[in-house]
């Protein structure tokens, strides 16, 4: 719409429409594939050959749709325009004040170009594209666990760590013979819906506002936890794969400086110390070896 010689190219992700969440219309179609052939029909509508393409990138989301050729003279382009508009208002959604002054969005279905609210048309002017829209915070909140209270992180941690520990199943004499040169305690295995019900409340409501809650702490504590399908696990650096002798130069030197710059979780926490000698374990057995 900026112009006539406009050229795009986009890779649709997140399903939005113009105004808020795209709205599902057909199940017979994958949502993937039904968004890309929304976003194609916007092409279409604005006046452009759309050509579909799928990237060499890894991702799931991979199809993108480009724009390069127009479908109407440039003398047709105010007559166009007025489509779009129409197209645009017919896939408006009510914008309503709430008390507290804040826009939200009533997604009850399009408007047609009225709004049922007020009952009045929506603005055609060329300045206002889609009345009633609110562009995302320029700072976007970091909710991926990073930004939470290291204390209330290494609690979590630790009662969760607690937790497999103690859920280790009482094991008969014959068990406990053939593990007499394996007595480091890996602990049991949990569910995350397990571990989850052992937590408090206000513990999980807090980890809820973040993006991937509890599965995603854990995993930021990489040191200290495994997950794989759906299970928590005490990680046992024993059984890590030693890194790759074919690693470039630059990671392997990546890797030397990262060695012992923080302190072995296990060497203060777990009763049994770290399954590891101090000279096998990348992380400092005590502040004196620390880097």
């Amino acid at each position: 719409r900026s112009s006539y010689s406009c050229r795009y190219f986009v890779l649709p992700c997140c399903f939005f429409d113009f105004h808020g969440k795209y709205s599902r219309r057909q199940s017979k179609k994958t949502q993937y594939r039904e968004y890309l052939d929304f976003v194609a029909q916007v092409g279409f509508v604005c006046g452009f050959h759309v050509e579909e393409d799928c990237l060499r990138i890894p991702s799931t989301k991979r199809v993108s749709l480009i724009g390069k050729n127009r479908t109407y003279p440039a003398t047709d382009s105010a007559l166009v325009d007025k489509q779009i508009t129409q197209f645009i208002n017919n896939r408006q959604t009510c914008a309503v004040v709430t008390c507290d002054r804040k826009v939200g969005f009533n997604h009850k279905g399009h408007c047609d170009g009225v709004c049922e609210e007020t009952g009045s048309e929506l603005p055609e002017d060329g300045t206002t594209w889609m009345p009633g829209f609110q562009p995302r915070e320029k700072v976007q909140q970091i909710r991926n666990c990073a930004s939470l209270p290291r204390e209330f992180v290494d609690d979590v941690v630790l009662n969760v760590a607690n937790l497999l520990l103690n859920a280790t199943p009482q094991k008969s004499c014959s068990d406990m013979q053939s593990e007499n040169t394996n007595t480091w305690n890996q602990g049991e295995s949990l569910s995350l819906k397990e571990v989850a019900e052992h937590l408090n409340k206000e513990t999980l409501k807090r980890l809820k506002s973040e993006y991937g809650g509890l599965q995603t702490l854990l995993k930021n504590n990489h040191q200290v936890f495994e997950v794989l399908n759906g299970r928590v696990h005490i990680r046992d650096w024993r059984k890590e794969k030693p890194s790759s002798k074919t690693k470039p130069e630059a990671k392997r030197r990546l890797s030397a400086e990262a060695f012992k710059t923080r302190l072995c979780w296990f060497f203060i926490h777990h009763p049994d110390g770290c399954s590891l000698p101090s000279e096998s374990c990348p992380y400092a057995h005590g502040t004196e070896e620390l880097r």
